[in-house]
């Protein structure tokens, strides 16, 4: 609750102080690819607020309106991290490959895991928790793996702004501080995951 309110506190204050460039998100994000060579990538409107991602299946990145049509601070640092992420998709990123490679077992996990754990406390079958916490530990991987990627985009993300001139020296400081607050998120989310996993093998061991 605190991070997300830190990540909305963060990006509604700065989508208040435009750029001076005036550029939109999509065009920071469309020249940033450009001058990385992507000129494959294709960048897409979606609908939501703060919904915005790069698809590495199909090589598109993804912005909500407030990002894709702002000129503020907040909406280029949001363009500029997702663009981030497909500078580590072009790179080889291994976090991100990797990430990428677990992602389908986690979605997976994140389905069925407390299927298995309420089964198996129901009708007193270990095996059926066991199988549950293996699967939830696919989860708690993917969200460890996940901070060095946030934080790797987040990194990328100020120096194309800077080296673009897309952005001053003192515009950089408070978009770091929405990018900070978003990865603050997934730090969250991360400690979240282990608490519950934790829990998840007291309970167990508790019932053996």
């Amino acid at each position: 609750m605190y991070a997300q309110s830190k990540i909305q506190s963060a990006f509604n204050k700065y989508s208040r102080v435009s750029s001076r460039s005036g550029y939109t998100g999509a065009q920071v994000a469309r020249r940033i690819l450009d001058r990385n060579g992507l000129y494959d990538v294709n960048i897409e409107h979606i609908s939501g607020r703060l919904t915005d991602h790069y698809d590495p299946r199909s090589r598109v990145l993804r912005l909500s309106s407030t990002v894709y049509n702002g000129t503020s601070l907040a909406s280029l640092g949001v363009a500029a991290h997702e663009v981030g992420h497909a500078i580590q998709h072009a790179d080889g990123y291994s976090f991100l490959i990797f990430r990428n490679t677990i992602a389908p077992i986690a979605g997976f996990g994140a389905r069925f895991v407390w299927i298995l754990i309420i089964a198996g406390f129901a009708f007193s079958f270990p095996s059926l928790v066991s199988a549950g916490i293996l699967l939830y530990l696919g989860v708690v991987l993917f969200q460890i793996i996940t901070l060095p990627v946030e934080y790797n985009a987040s990194k990328r993300a100020l120096l194309q702004l800077e080296t673009g001139s897309f952005l001053s020296q003192d515009e950089l400081v408070p978009t770091k501080r929405v990018l900070d607050a978003a990865a603050l998120t997934y730090v969250a989310a991360t400690l979240t995951a282990i608490a519950q996993l934790l829990r998840l093998v007291a309970l167990s061991r508790r019932r053996d």
